[in-house]
């Protein structure tokens, strides 16, 4: 499996990109994103997602990795193929996407050509744990005080008790604000409260 290729852009264009690399040039499609950060570079470092079926292989590149995570959680929602994830993330930033997913901001999903009601809904119901969990980001972790160790244990009890990662985390989050000391029993006890 290709992780990525480093070589010179020999032609870019808003929707794919020929990298050269040791004589062989590849066709790599890629979003506006992965465009506005390529234009004007000569040479540059491209992450591939290798997209195979039985008529057809392609490569999707993308600038940064985080895009590419964003990317293939897009395509492991039912009825989000490659083109409609790439024709979102040309539509908005990686942030836009993630923050309309946690906000559960369907019109703005919605504004995106190609998904509809159900596909937005779709999106947000299978993703938005995921989102919220950290996958497909590579911001700063959730919890900046406290044991992360103490933290992530916190975390996972209360989603062992049945309550929705993202609930959890906002719980914890507003606990260690309050009380950054705190153990996992106060930090567990403070949450339920919360939840």
């Amino acid at each position: 499996m290709i992780d990525y290729i480093k070589g010179n852009v020999a032609e870019l264009t808003p929707t794919d990109l020929v990298l050269e690399c040791y004589g062989i040039g590849y066709r790599i499609l890629i979003s506006l994103q992965t465009y506005e950060v390529l234009n004007g570079k000569s040479e540059t470092t491209v992450y591939i997602h290798h997209y195979l079926r039985e008529d057809e292989e392609l490569y999707y590149g993308f600038a940064t990795k985080d895009e590419r995570e964003l990317f293939r959680l897009l395509i492991g929602v039912s009825g989000i193929g490659a083109s409609t994830a790439r024709m979102m993330l040309s539509s908005l930033t990686s942030d836009e996407i993630r923050n309309a997913i946690i906000a559960e901001d369907i019109n703005k999903i919605k504004s995106i050509k190609g998904i509809g009601l159900k596909s937005a809904q779709r999106l947000i119901l299978e993703l938005k744990d995921k989102v919220v969990g950290g996958k497909g980001s590579d911001t700063t972790p959730l919890f900046q005080t406290g044991s992360p160790g103490v933290t992530d244990e916190a975390v996972t009890a209360l989603v062992m008790l049945g309550f929705t990662k993202a609930n959890v985390n906002k719980a914890v989050a507003a606990v260690l604000k309050e009380s950054p000391k705190a153990t996992l029993e106060e930090i567990i006890k403070l949450a339920l409260k919360r939840l």
